[in-house]
């Protein structure tokens, strides 16, 4: 539930989806699980090994032996009832007899208080309280599942299409029938709705019948996500679990969900289903996986997160990559010294600032601190004095390995370094610096922020807006110079890279007091036009559209939007920053949006802010996602920066891989083997920016 005005929202707990697999740890010995169904409180398996019920507590318990595999499960006549090639049992007083027929290879099982009903290897087969009545069928087929209508209609969903016995006679569905016939008939799945409508998983999507002659579809252009139905479970709330032949499917409402992939399922193919309130089961060829959820609240996730990074992300105060020594493994790992240490740990300063201003937790102060040093660290340890290294690593230290690029040893002899940094990390810095000098810093950490603030900016400004390398030359996307920007050679990261150094030169004046800084700055906006240059900051298609590129500009737009106070300039660049946000709006950035919030004092999309930090799954080891075989998702033309299928819409935080704010979330496929873990900080900055700003209140 929530609450609130245009620009801030109350938050009460909301459900949290988790991912388990249901396995030997409940000590589940059924082998090959085939089929699951929900009754009695719990959720019952069957498989080759017989029976075995998930109780209330959760905990795994064999129900008894049943000669066979069980390939079905239904509940009839108040008892459960297993059903496998080897015949038909029912349970009754923890026991379980046999029930006596000659029914053939049994299919498929179905009841209700009254009737068990068993489709048998050639004739339906209906016990009630009068006896036994057999129906031959109407032709060959493979009779996938029995449904019950509330009239005592009786369905079978069949690989020769939608059966329902009437009287002692069948009528055959979707044949040239009604609205359009069936797409496929090829059905999977049936259930009735106690209004009578029979709804009908199939090949080609879901078909609903009232019945008698009337039918309506669902496919892809509704908003089903992959066509080919296996199983269906709907609950008496409404909601409705759809299994396919990739991935889960739950239809909330008119809202439609997504699970595929390791972070949900064994395996994507999903063979059944049973569903309760709070969780669902899925059988697939790979094992059972359990989606469930728990009640708790933002503050409580970004706990979660924040141990996480505590426990296997944290390297020197710097926010490391992860990578996993088995896939899924997260409890053997190394860390690795990236590109990019000096920049996803300035996010994290941030975030734990901004939490520091919200709850003045001094626990967020210390991590705050520490990770602050750790980046003032990158400068003060470089023998080339004024410049940032990208990453620094102590020479013999355990678990950590370095990626590839120059490294070079510190002036101490006791850390390498690495080069060729880019305009990415002092983006980060300078944005890091900023809100923890405002919202944390005491006198002695206000001077140490400054000292290493002035020591880079003048290593940039004296040497022509050009961050010079060891060897001389400017690093690759260290450049800023007029006469590059101005030039044609650099028109395309002309507008965002005036746009940072605008803002890193407002924010080394406000940290550090020094009148160079701001006199460069005007020079900048009088006689080379950076503040024009920023109105069109952001490349538009057909160019290249640079996600990575649009977390360097909010790091820049809060800087530069904070600190300046003339109206003139302050009319273009909140030109400039309506512009990006208009454009990153229908991304659902909390970020972003948190940010627009924050610096203009509009309103945004608080209600989608809020939905993208709870969508964002809790476990983030970085398996594959794919959605490129979805039919509900509309295919953008044009490829991403780096060649891959992308939407025309975003795709929910919990149904693409782990990413930050610098990747591309209309991406289709996306992910890794297993081996890597994400550290979570791209929920903790917009969470506590949210927290800081008033917009999130719990």
């Amino acid at each position: 539930m929530v609450v609130g005005s245009e620009r801030n929202i109350k938050l009460n707990r909301y459900p949290q989806e988790f991912a388990a697999t249901v396995g030997e740890a409940q000590h589940l010995s059924l082998g090959q699980v085939h089929c699951a169904l929900a009754g009695e409180g719990g959720v019952w398996l069957g498989g080759e090994g017989g029976v075995a019920a998930i109780g209330p507590e959760g905990t795994m318990c064999e129900a008894g032996e049943v000669e066979g595999a069980v390939l079905d499960l239904c509940w009839a006549r108040g008892a459960l009832h297993a059903a496998g090639g080897k015949g038909l049992v029912v349970r009754r007083e923890g026991g379980w007899q046999p029930v006596v027929g000659e029914w053939g290879e049994i299919q498929a099982i179905a009841g209700s208080p009254e009737l068990l009903v068993v489709a048998g290897g050639e004739a339906l087969y209906v016990l009630g309280r009068e006896g036994c009545m057999r129906t031959a069928y109407p032709r060959a087929a493979e009779v996938r599942e029995v449904a019950l209508g509330p009239g005592g209609e009786i369905y079978l969903a069949t690989s020769q299409g939608l059966w329902r016995r009437e009287v002692s006679d069948w009528r055959v569905f979707g044949e040239a029938e009604g609205h359009a016939g069936m797409a496929s008939q090829d059905a999977r799945a049936v259930f009735v709705d106690k209004f009578g409508h029979a709804w009908v998983g199939t090949a080609a999507g879901i078909e609903i019948l009232d019945g008698h002659d009337w039918w309506e579809r669902i496919q892809g252009r509704n908003g089903l996500c992959y066509e080919e139905v296996t199983c269906l479970a709907p609950l008496d709330s409404g909601r409705l679990w759809i299994g396919t032949g990739w991935g889960l499917i739950r239809l909330d409402g008119h809202e439609w969900h997504y699970y595929a992939g390791r972070r949900w399922l064994a395996d994507d193919r999903v063979l059944a289903v049973a569903a309760l309130d709070d969780a669902v089961y899925a059988v697939t060829p790979a094992g059972v996986s359990k989606i469930y959820t728990r009640l708790m609240t933002l503050e409580e996730k970004a706990a979660h997160f924040e141990a996480r990074i505590q426990k296997r992300h944290y390297r020197m105060g710097y926010v490391a990559d992860t990578h996993l020594e088995a896939p899924g493994d997260t409890e053997h790992f190394i860390h690795e010294a990236t590109d990019n240490d000096g920049l996803w740990t300035a996010l994290y300063v941030a975030a734990e600032s901004y939490r520091y201003g919200a709850t003045r937790d001094p626990a967020a102060r210390k991590l705050a601190s520490t990770s602050l040093q750790a980046l003032l660290e990158l400068q003060r340890k470089c023998s080339l004095p004024g410049y940032m290294a990208r990453a620094l690593v102590r020479k013999g230290e355990a678990r950590t390995v370095r990626s590839g690029g120059e490294w070079h040893d510190s002036a101490d002899g006791e850390y390498e370094w690495k080069g060729d940094t880019s305009s990415d990390e002092i983006d980060g810095h300078l944005y890091a610096y900023s809100v923890y000098f405002d919202l944390v810093a005491d006198e002695e950490e206000k001077r140490q922020i400054a000292e290493v603030t002035a020591a880079f900016m003048d290593y940039i400004l004296d040497n022509g807006y050009l961050l010079i390398d060891v060897d001389g030359k400017p690093t690759r996307w260290g450049v800023w110079a007029p006469s590059m920007l101005n030039g044609s050679s650099w028109e395309p990261e002309r507008g965002l890279n005036s746009l940072e150094m605008l803002s890193h030169l407002r924010a080394a004046h406000h940290i550090t007091g020094k009148q160079r800084y701001l006199d460069a700055y005007h020079d900048l906006v009088r006689n080379h036009h950076f503040a024009l240059n920023t109105a069109y900051q952001k490349i538009l298609i057909p160019e290249e559209v640079n996600h990575s590129d649009d977390e360097l500009a909010f790091c820049a737009y809060h800087p530069l939007l904070a600190y300046e106070d003339d109206p003139e300039l302050r009319r273009l660049y909140l030109f400039s920053f309506e512009l990006s946000w208009q454009i990153e709006q229908p991304e659902h950035s909390a970020w972003c949006n948190y940010m627009y919030g924050a610096l203009t004092g509009k309103a945004f999309d608080v209600e989608e802010s809020v939905k993208m930090l709870r969508d964002a799954p809790m476990e983030l080891v970085c398996w594959t996602m794919k959605n490129s075989q979805r039919t509900d998702l509309p295919r953008d033309a044009q490829a991403g920066r780096f060649r891959e299928p992308q939407s025309l819409r975003a795709l929910p935080a919990d149904e693409r891989g782990a990413m930050k704010w610098n990747s591309n979330p209309y991406r289709l496929d996306n992910g890794g083997d297993g081996r890597r873990e994400d550290d979570g900080a791209f929920f903790l900055l917009p969470y506590w920016m949210g927290r800081y700003y008033g917009f999130i209140k719990e």
